[in-house]
């Protein structure tokens, strides 16, 4: 049985920042409903996770286990609103720079002792480089001062307007005494950390003194299923309850005891290039590589058709900036591919690897279809697969490969999370792209406190990536979610995340 997700996309309303007082939060009571305490959950994952401290984490596979652990000021829902958490509520100045925060009342971290502004204030400042390191968000060197108000309240200062700020405060928020956040994390989420052990697991409990409502299966397990052959198997074996993002293939082998809930990855598929190596750094042989791939072919092949064709670094459920139009900035025209690698220089084409994560099936069978596509305009693409930590350090980290097949999510709501990235000076710009018209149009959306203008030059942006072929985009794959029906209750975010709380035994 396939269970659709409905036909919602995030529309204007939803991405808007709420820039007044939040008077109403999050209800702190929680219902005394928490499930059976017996119960049991396992749940595979594609890779192992690159970091336990959630500051430091860089995968969105790690990303999306940590979500259950760690909270921020506020917190994004599975229909894209931004409510607080560790804040009750918030206030923003009518300059957009000033952003002031209302600790929540009785709050705990996982080891029992009471959030205070100062964890608040020590969280902050260390993702924003206050000892003087790099901001490990970029967005977070615009912060001037972190103020503790009172007891109660802390104040984020910015040295310009920003209304899109708040997106970036889903950060999360740790202790200030925890000298050892990368082996003992401590957060304030539904889950707590117990234990893991490399290349195997990651365990958690449910934690009894949350704040909102608590999770209904007390026990997690995030075994890490590295081998994508195997991962059917345990399924079907009863090694793992649940699998996020299967192939269709994969759903057509398992068994009548799984749920498969359909919806979209909310990401952006593309063969990203790196434009600092040659030949990448000559526009034309980058225009030349989107004009020689048909993604209809390409998603026929991987997800059976399923998927949304994306034309710029953009996915649809972020629909008040999406730009359906890019999608026919190249079509599919061989003459013209070969005619823009003459002009390069590479009459008879040139040869280059493609880096892709060996567990990512998706990814792996994507780059298999464009080697051969490529074949056409003469040009040769060797496929390298590689292991998940060797992808993170060799391609993500140091930037050393020439190009890579791999999904792009955004880590906030907001258009700037996909964006921000393409930034000449960023440091998760990866793909080494580098344009003064790009910078300045993203320095515009986000110094402008109008909405309108700042869609507008988000879309600028969009189009710049798209004319200049920073990349191949391909598509927003299709997710398959498997989930055994002894359990219920999944949920699927527009952000790239497992909410592991919302699910429950069935009665």
């Amino acid at each position: 049985m396939i269970k659709r997700r409905p036909g919602r996309r995030l529309g204007t309303a939803l991405l808007m920042i709420v820039l007044t007082t939040l008077t109403i939060a999050l209800s702190g009571c929680s219902s005394d409903k928490t499930g059976d305490d017996s119960s049991t959950l396992t749940v595979g994952i594609p890779q192992d996770i690159d970091s336990l401290d959630p500051h430091y984490a860089t995968g969105a596979g790690t990303k999306e286990v940590l979500f259950n652990v760690f909270e921020g000021l506020v917190k994004p829902d599975k229909d894209g609103n931004l409510n607080p958490a560790v804040a009750s509520e918030y206030t923003v100045s009518d300059d957009h720079t000033v952003y002031t925060f209302t600790l929540r009342d009785g709050i705990k971290f996982h080891d029992g002792s009471a959030v205070t502004v100062e964890d608040i204030k020590y969280s902050i400042d260390r993702n924003r480089g206050a000892d003087g390191s790099e901001p490990l968000i970029s967005a977070f060197s615009k912060i001037t001062d972190v103020n503790i108000v009172d007891d109660k309240h802390v104040e984020i200062v910015l040295a310009e307007a920003d209304s899109d700020f708040i997106a970036q405060l889903t950060v999360a928020i740790i202790p200030a005494n925890n000298q050892t956040p990368e082996t003992t994390p401590i957060g304030t989420g539904p889950y707590k950390y117990v234990s893991s052990s490399p290349q195997e697991n990651v365990i958690m409990t449910r934690f009894d003194d949350y704040w909102g409502q608590k999770a209904y299966i007390k026990d997690v397990t995030f075994k890490v299923e590295a081998n994508a052959d195997a991962i059917v198997m345990d399924l079907n074996g009863g090694s793992i309850d649940m699998f996020p993002r299967l192939t269709s293939n994969q759903v057509a082998q398992l068994s009548e005891e799984f749920q498969v809930y359909e919806g979209t990855m909310n990401l952006v598929q593309a063969l990203y290039i790196n434009n600092a190596e040659k030949p990448f750094d000559d526009v034309r042989v980058r225009q030349a590589l989107c004009y020689a791939i048909d993604r209809q072919e390409i998603m026929d092949y991987v997800s059976d058709g399923d998927g949304t064709p994306i034309g710029s670094a953009m996915f649809p459920s972020y629909a008040k900036y999406f730009l359906p139009e890019l999608n026919d900035t190249y079509t599919k025209d061989i003459d013209k591919a070969k005619e823009l690698l003459a002009e390069a220089g590479y009459p008879d084409g040139f040869e280059f690897t493609i880096t892709v994560p060996s567990n990512y099936t998706q990814h792996v069978d994507t780059a298999q279809v464009l080697s051969e596509e490529l074949k056409a305009i003469g040009v040769t693409a060797k496929i390298q697969e590689v292991e998940w930590n060797t992808w993170l350090s060799d391609v993500y980290s140091d930037r050393k490969y020439q190009s890579t097949v791999i999904g792009v999510d955004a880590s906030t709501l907001s258009a700037s999370s996909l964006l921000a990235r393409y930034v000449s000076d960023a440091g998760r710009n990866f793909v080494n792209f580098n344009s003064a018209d790009y910078d300045a149009a993203y320095k515009s959306a986000v110094e402008t406190s109008d909405d309108a203008a700042k869609t507008e030059f988000y879309k600028e942006c969009e189009r710049i990536l798209s004319k200049e072929a920073a990349s191949v985009y391909i598509q927003d794959l299709p997710e398959y979610v498997a989930l055994n029906k002894k359990y219920t209750g999944y949920e699927f975010y527009p952000l790239y995340v497992q909410d592991i709380s919302l699910i429950k035994p069935v009665e």
